[in-house]
């Protein structure tokens, strides 16, 4: 068989024969129909013939089966868009059928550079290598002016922050237009580097027509921008994929997972978050990749959180990307976060620092303290007594025991 990428299913049927649902699918989405070709045709055209590799039945409770079946690559160019649309276009809306994983070929794989910068690259810029890095967010962002806007950037790059990043519904507006607001907010990240010594990374929220991005990213960049965010889902991952292997958008990109409470959350229907957020976010080129933790406002099941990780961070043809577990985070659940994801994740923040009783500086301080004393092996309710940032945190928002 010629090269093929393999996805894999789950369907839901209380008396579906699963075999001859698989044969269908494997047929209906290459070839259309096969045993109506006369037999000259079929040689022709077997090599774009979809392939059951698997059927597993699983008949106790409700009744599903898992169904890989191999796509040949000649049937689809090498962009995620024609992908997706092959494997799950019209499959997905035929029952209650999930898209849970894809085996992407060699020659499809190799079709994408992934990520820039990856890990290390990122590590690099900021010079940390030792420790998990911190990420806030600007929140309360709509209608405030630059200087407003630069004075929150001052108080979260004073905290000992390494990145900070726009609210991903921070757009284009004649307050804070893109390059506006990166003069101010780099101006800001080094007279705090000034005080702290600490080299930051800034996230501007790359936004606007589609085909105008890589206009408005080399805009963001020449204006000192030296990262980006993106919303990944709403522009498409091609769109990520383009901007990735831009030479010229030599900055790292941060993966916003805006719109994906549309495809993961169902058992029985969409994509599973650990291809969405994971696999093709890193296929695509995301440097670091945004979802939902197990822990805060807004949760994923723990166990696709480590999934997503396992997808980000597994050996593999394209640079690893850094995990940044969302929604919710507070300096009492750090210890929790590095034990999931180990020291190669981003523990990113919003209200959990500018919510701080001390204000936003000591609310960065507060996840240092928090950051070191897991890193230092000691426990924060100890080291809370030699920090008085960490203990008012945790006093506000107490701890995940």
């Amino acid at each position: 068989m010629s090269e093929c990428c393999i996805a894999t299913y789950r369907l839901y049927d209380d008396k579906a024969d699963f075999h001859k649902k698989a044969q269908g699918i494997a047929v209906g989405l290459t070839v259309g129909s096969w045993t109506e070709l006369p037999e000259l045709k079929k040689e022709h055209m077997r090599k774009h013939l979809g392939q059951v590799v698997s059927v597993d039945v699983h008949e106790e409770g409700e009744r599903y089966a898992d169904i890989r079946i191999a796509y040949p690559d000649i049937n689809f160019s090498k962009d995620i868009a024609s992908l997706l649309v092959t494997v799950f276009g019209k499959l997905s809306m035929d029952g209650r059928i999930k898209l849970l994983d894809i085996e992407f070929s060699e020659s499809f794989a190799a079709a994408f550079s992934g990520p820039k910068f990856g890990i290390e690259g990122v590590r690099e810029l900021l010079g940390v290598q030792d420790r998990p890095l911190l990420m806030s967010i600007f929140k309360s962002v709509i209608g405030h002016d630059l200087p407003e806007l630069r004075e929150q950037f001052y108080q979260q790059a004073l905290g000992g922050v390494d990145l900070i990043k726009d609210d991903e519904i921070l757009f284009e507006n004649p307050l804070t237009p893109i390059e506006a607001r990166v003069r101010a907010c780099m101006a800001a990240a080094e007279e705090a580097r000034q005080q702290t010594g600490q080299n930051l990374l800034y996230a501007a929220n790359l936004t606007g027509p589609v085909f105008k991005l890589k206009e408005q990213a080399q805009r963001a960049i020449d204006a000192g921008a030296n990262a980006l965010l993106f919303n990944v889902l709403a522009y498409g991952f091609d769109a990520l994929a383009e901007l990735a292997a831009d030479p010229a958008i030599n900055v790292p990109i941060a993966a916003h997972p805006a719109l994906a409470g549309a495809y993961y959350p169902s058992p029985c229907h969409g994509i599973a978050a650990p291809l969405l957020l994971g696999k093709l976010m890193r296929l695509a080129g995301a440097d670091l990749v945004l979802f939902p933790s197990p822990y805060g406002s807004v949760v994923m099941p723990r166990e696709e959180n480590l999934a997503i990780d396992a997808a980000l961070k597994s050996p593999g043809r394209h640079r690893t990307s850094f995990s940044v577990p969302s929604a919710g985070i507070h300096p009492g659940l750090v210890p929790a976060i590095i034990r999931d994801f180990g020291q190669e994740v981003v523990v990113n923040a919003g209200g959990g620092i500018h919510g701080h009783p001390m204000g936003t500086a000591a609310g960065g301080r507060a996840f240092r303290q928090a950051i070191d004393a897991v890193i230092r092996g000691v426990g924060l309710r100890e080291a809370a007594q030699e920090h008085e940032e960490l203990s008012t945190a945790i006093e506000r928002w107490g701890m995940l025991e």
